[in-house]
C-alpha cells in the first residue's frame, strides 16, 4: 500500500510541476528559517546551563530605593558572601567576585614580555560552585597561596606552549601598582562561547579586598558581585524573603534589600525595571522563535492554499478510488503521506541550504554556529519536518478525503457546499500571510531608523577620532600622557576610570545644605585626570574644569546639569558639598552628556580630580592623520613599555555595541522580512496560476462577447487585491502597536510617522498586484478560440 501510494506522490508531482515547485522552494525556505532560529536559539538558551550546580547556583543582588523609583544593582559589599555563609546554614558555599564587574585590563609580564590580559579576582570556593574544568591543578588547592593564579588554558599556550610547561611557572602580574610574582597553580578552561563569562586568568579575591583596604569593610561600600550555592533541600523563594532585610542588620542607614537571581538567569533575563525582573536578551530569543514560526506557518498556508486550489485536478482520481470501495481513511493517509514526504524532501534541501550559509548567518549574528548532527539536533530537526508535513497537510488530506464521488466523476462539485474550491479560506489564509509579512516590513523600517537616530543623536561630547586604551607595565603614567602629548597629530590625551558605555561607580555619598533627608539620590562618579573635559570636547554651562593653573583642585567637584537639577541648587558654583565625609567645593557644572546607551535617560553625574585612579587613557587625534599618529602612539608606547603591544579601541566603535543587539535584530528582520514577502507572493502566484487555470473558459467566453483584455487583467487581479488590502488594514494597527513597545525600551526615540506603515502596506500591494498581474496578463493574452475547443 505504501508503495501505491508512493507511486501516485511521483505521478502527481511529475503532473504538477509548477505546484510542486513553487511548495518545495517555500517549504525549504520557512524550513532553512526556522533551522538558523532554531540553531541561534539554541545556542543562546545554552549559555551557562553548562555548570553542575546550576539548579542551586544563585547571584545576591541589591535593590535600592531612590527617590525616582527602585534601582537595581549587581553590586555587593565586598564582605556579603562570606557573612552570608556564616550566619545562614542554607548556604553551603559562597564567594566574593569581580565577575562582570567591568575591571580594566591587567599586565602579565613573563620574561621580557608586557602582555594585556582580563583578570578576575574570585574566592577560593569557586570551582566548588563553577564548573570550569580545571585541566591542571586540584579545585581545593589552586587558591591556597595569596600569590597564586590560574590562567586559562588559551593564555597558557601562548605564553609557554604547552600546559605542562606553563603549570608551577612563576608570573609577574601588574594589579594596579607595581608588579607581584604569581605562581602559576592551575589552568582552566573558560567554556568559550558557552558562558558569559570570560577571562584570561583567577587570582585570590583576598587580594582585591587589600586594594580597597579598610574601605571593604564598610557595608555602605558596593561594587564586587556575590554567589552562594544553596543547599538542595533549600526552598530559593523563600531565602530570598529571608535575607531581603538582611542589609538594615548591618547598616541602619541603608536603602538596600537583597534577592536572589539564578546565576544560569543572568545572561537571558539582565534587565530589571523599577526592582522587577524585565526581560533581557530572553525578549530576542522570543522574538526570533515568532519571528521563524510565522515564517514557517506562512510557507505552510501556500501548502494548503496551493493543495485546494488544485484539488479539482485530482477530483477523478478520487472519484474511481472510492467507486473502487476506497475508504475515506486510507484517502487520507495517501494525502498525508503526500503532505510528509513534501516536508522530507524540502528538509533535505533545507539542510543543504543552512549548511552552506552557516557562516554567513555567523557574520551577521555575531556568532560561531555550527551544525553537529548530534542526537539532540536531529532530533529537533526531525520533529519540526515532521510536524511542518502534518500542519501542512492535515486540512488538504481532509477536504479531498471528503468528496462524493458520484458527482466528481461527472466533473462537478462533491454536493456538500464545500467542494474542491474553498476561497474563502484561501483568501483568510492570504490575509494572514501578508499582514505577517506588512509587520515585518514596519519593523525592519523602524529598527533601521531608531539605530540610525542614536548613532547620529548629540552626546554631548565629541566620540569621533577619540582612541582610548590602558596603559600596562611600570611607565609612570603621567610621563606616559606627557610624551604622548608630544606626538605631531595628537590634540588632547588626558585619562579617566570610565568607560562612558554604561553605569561603572555610583554612590549615594553626597550631601549638601537643604538635602531632604528622605531623598536618596545615586550619583554616577567620574574619576578624571586633567583635560578629560577638553579630550572629550564637553561644554562647561558655569564654572571652569580642573586645571594645573589654577592650583590643586583634588577638593573640587564638578557636577552634570541633571545632577544639580535634583538637587535644587541656586547660583551652586563656589558652595561647599559633602563627599563622603570630606568637604568639596562645586567648580563647575558640564553640560548634560551621554555616559549610557540611548535606551536611558540621562542621570546625576560628578567628576572628581583623581589622576591616580584614572586609569584609562583617552586620545584625541587629528582627522586625516590617524595612521601616522597611531604608529606614532605606538612606537612611544613600546619604548616606555618594552615588550608590550600598543592595544586601542576607537571610542566611537564601544559606543556602537551599546546598540549591537538592536543592530542584529535589524539586520536578521531585514532577511526575516524579505524571505516571508517572497514566500508569500510565491503562494500567491501559485493561486493566480491555479485560477486562471481554472477559469480558461470563463475568459475565453469574455473575450468572445468582446471584453478587453484590460478588464480581464483588472477583473483577475481585483480578485487577489481584496484581501491583501484587508491583510494591510489588519496589520497596520498591530504593527502600530508593537513599534510602540519596543521603541518604550529607548528614552530617546524617533516618533512614529505614518508612513511607516503606509510605505509598509503599498510595499506590500505593489508586490502581490505585481505577482498577480503577470499571471492576469498571460491570461488575457490567450486565444479564446482554442480555450472553446478544449471545452
Amino acid at each position: 500500500m505504501v508503495r501505491y501510494n508512493l507511486l501516485f506522490f511521483v505521478r502527481n508531482l511529475l503532473s504538477n510541476k509548477r505546484s510542486f515547485i513553487i511548495n518545495s522552494v517555500g517549504l525549504t525556505t520557512g524550513l532553512a528559517c526556522v533551522l538558523f532560529i532554531f540553531l541561534w536559539v539554541t545556542d543562546e538558551l545554552g549559555i551557562d546551563r553548562f555548570h553542575e550546580n546550576r539548579a542551586h547556583l544563585y547571584q545576591v543582588m541589591m535593590n535600592f530605593e531612590n527617590s525616582d523609583g527602585i534601582f537595581t544593582s549587581e553590586g555587593t559589599p565586598s564582605i556579603l558572601a562570606e557573612t552570608l555563609k556564616e550566619e545562614y546554614p542554607e548556604v553551603t558555599h559562597a564567594i566574593g567576585s569581580t565577575i562582570g564587574f567591568g575591571m580594566p585590563l591587567f599586565t602579565l609580564s613573563p620574561e621580557d614580555k608586557n602582555i594585556n590580559a582580563k583578570g578576575l579576582f574570585v574566592d577560593k570556593d569557586f570551582f566548588e560552585m563553577f564548573s570550569f574544568p580545571l585541566l591542571r591543578g586540584q579545585k581545593e588547592s589552586v587558591f591556597e597561596k595569596k600569590r597564586s593564579i590560574v590562567i586559562s588554558e588559551q593564555m597558557a599556550v601562548n605564553l609557554y606552549g604547552s600546559l605542562d610547561a606553563a603549570i608551577g611557572k612563576s608570573l609577574e602580574v601588574k594589579l594596579f601598582g607595581p608588579g607581584q610574582q604569581f605562581l602559576i597553580s592551575g589552568i582552566v578552561d573558560y567554556m568559550g562561547e558557552e558562558s558569559s563569562v570570560q577571562f584570561d586568568f583567577l587570582v585570590p579575591f583576598i587580594l582585591f579586598k587589600e586594594l580597597l583596604g579598610d574601605a571593604h569593610l564598610s557595608w555602605g561600600n558596593t561594587g564586587p558581585r556575590s554567589f552562594i550555592l544553596l543547599n538542595p533541600e533549600t526552598d530559593p523563594e523563600h531565602f530570598s524573603q529571608k535575607i531581603k532585610g538582611f542589609m538594615l542588620t548591618k547598616d541602619q542607614n541603608s536603602n538596600a534589600s537583597l534577592f536572589l537571581r539564578r546565576y544560569s538567569d543572568k545572561y537571558l533575563y539582565n534587565n530589571y525595571e523599577n526592582g522587577v525582573q524585565a526581560g533581557g536578551r530572553i525578549d530576542y530569543v522570543k522574538l526570533f522563535s515568532l519571528i521563524g514560526t510565522f515564517i514557517l506557518v506562512i510557507a505552510c498556508i501556500n501548502f494548503v492554499n496551493l493543495s485546494t486550489a488544485t484539488a479539482s485536478k485530482r477530483a477523478k482520481e478520487i472519484g474511481v478510488k472510492k467507486s473502487l470501495g476506497a475508504a475515506r481513511k486510507s484517502l487520507w493517509g495517501q494525502f498525508m503521506l503526500e503532505s510528509v514526504l513534501m516536508a522530507v524532501f524540502s528538509g533535505l534541501l533545507s539542510f543543504v541550504l543552512v549548511v552552506a550559509l552557516l557562516s554567513q548567518f555567523n557574520q551577521i549574528t555575531g556568532k560561531q554556529l555550527t551544525l553537529s548532527l548530534n542526537r539532540e539536533m536531529l532530533l529537533g530537526v526531525t520533529c519540526i519536518v515532521l510536524l511542518t508535513g502534518l500542519i501542512a497537510g492535515i486540512y488538504p488530506s481532509f477536504l479531498l478525503s471528503r468528496f462524493n464521488p458520484i458527482p466528481l466523476l461527472k466533473g462537478g462539485t462533491d454536493g456538500s457546499g464545500s467542494g474542491p474550491s474553498t476561497p474563502w479560506l484561501r483568501n483568510g489564509l492570504v490575509v494572514f500571510q501578508f499582514a505577517q509579512s506588512i509587520i515585518l516590513i514596519v519593523a525592519v523600517l523602524i529598527v533601521s531608523d531608531q539605530i540610525g537616530f542614536v548613532q547620529s543623536r548629540g552626546l554631548g561630547f565629541e566620540k569621533d577620532n577619540l582612541v582610548y586604551t590602558e596603559p600596562m607595565g611600570s611607565a609612570d603614567l603621567e610621563s606616559l600622557l606627557f610624551r604622548i602629548e608630544q606626538i605631531p597629530g595628537v590634540v588632547e590625551v588626558s585619562s579617566t576610570n570610565h568607560t562612558l558605555t554604561g553605569l561603572q561607580n555610583h554612590t549615594y555619598g553626597v550631601d549638601w545644605e537643604g538635602k531632604n533627608e528622605d531623598d536618596r539620590i545615586q550619583f554616577e562618579v567620574v574619576m578624571a585626570n586633567y583635560g578629560l573635559i577638553e579630550t572629550l570636547g564637553m561644554n562647561m554651562k558655569e564654572g571652569d574644569s580642573f586645571s594645573k593653573d589654577f592650583g590643586a583642585d583634588s577638593t573640587k567637584i564638578i557636577f552634570n546639569e541633571e545632577a544639580i537639577k535634583i538637587m535644587g541648587l541656586k547660583n551652586p558654583i563656589g558652595k561647599k558639598i559633602n563627599l563622603w565625609g570630606e568637604e568639596h567645593q562645586i567648580k563647575g557644572i558640564v553640560k548634560n552628556f551621554h555616559f549610557q546607551s540611548l535606551h536611558e535617560a540621562v542621570k546625576p553625574l560628578f567628576i572628581v580630580l583623581r589622576p591616580k585612579e584614572a586609569n584609562r587613557l583617552l586620545i584625541r587625534i587629528n582627522k586625516g592623520r590617524e595612521r601616522e599618529t597611531l604608529k606614532a602612539i605606538a612606537e612611544t608606547y613600546t619604548r616606555i613599555n618594552p615588550g608590550g603591544t600598543f592595544k586601542y579601541r576607537f571610542l566611537d566603535d564601544e559606543l556602537q555595541t551599546l546598540y549591537e543587539a538592536e543592530q542584529r535584530v535589524g539586520t536578521l528582520s531585514m532577511y526575516f522580512a524579505v524571505l516571508a514577502i517572497v514566500i508569500s507572493s510565491l503562494g500567491l502566484f501559485g493561486l493566480a496560476i491555479a485560477t486562471t487555470e481554472r477559469r480558461r473558459r470563463e475568459i475565453g467566453i469574455r473575450k468572445v462577447l468582446g471584453q478587453s483584455r484590460e478588464m480581464i487583467v483588472l477583473l483577475l487581479t481585483r480578485e487577489f487585491a481584496k484581501p491583501v488590502l484587508l491583510s494591510v488594514i489588519i496589520a497596520l494597527p498591530i504593527s502600530y502597536l508593537v513599534s510602540q513597545k519596543w521603541l518604550s525600551g529607548f528614552a530617546y526615540s524617533i516618533p512614529l510617522s505614518l508612513w511607516y506603515f503606509l510605505g509598509a502596506g503599498l510595499i506590500s500591494l505593489f508586490i502581490a498586484l505585481l505577482t498577480v498581474s503577470s499571471q492576469a496578463m498571460r491570461a488575457a493574452n490567450i486565444n479564446p478560440v482554442n480555450v472553446l475547443k478544449e471545452e
